[in-house]
């Protein structure tokens, strides 16, 4: 059933390459940070989130997370 889950979540983001997307991490303590982004690559165990910060002078982050990640809701993502 896990394996099946991940599949899903795997393959949906694969498909989301190149699309800007929102995401949501939960840092733990009530901490959240909201930002936007660009999906660049999805790997067998992660895929990689390319951040560009506009209202701040910092370059842009290439941030990765792991499919899992999704499943626990510790990063949420939603198209833009």
């Amino acid at each position: 059933m896990e394996q099946e889950i991940l599949k899903k979540v795997r393959s949906s983001i694969r498909q989301q390459c190149g699309n800007r997307v929102k995401i949501q991490l939960d840092r733990g303590r009530n901490k959240v940070d909201i930002q936007e982004g660009v999906i660049q690559e999805a790997y067998p165990s992660v895929f990689t989130i390319l951040v560009d910060d506009e209202r701040d002078t910092n370059p842009p982050q290439l941030l990765s997370f792991s499919y899992k990640d999704v499943i626990t809701k510790d990063i949420r993502m939603k198209l833009c």
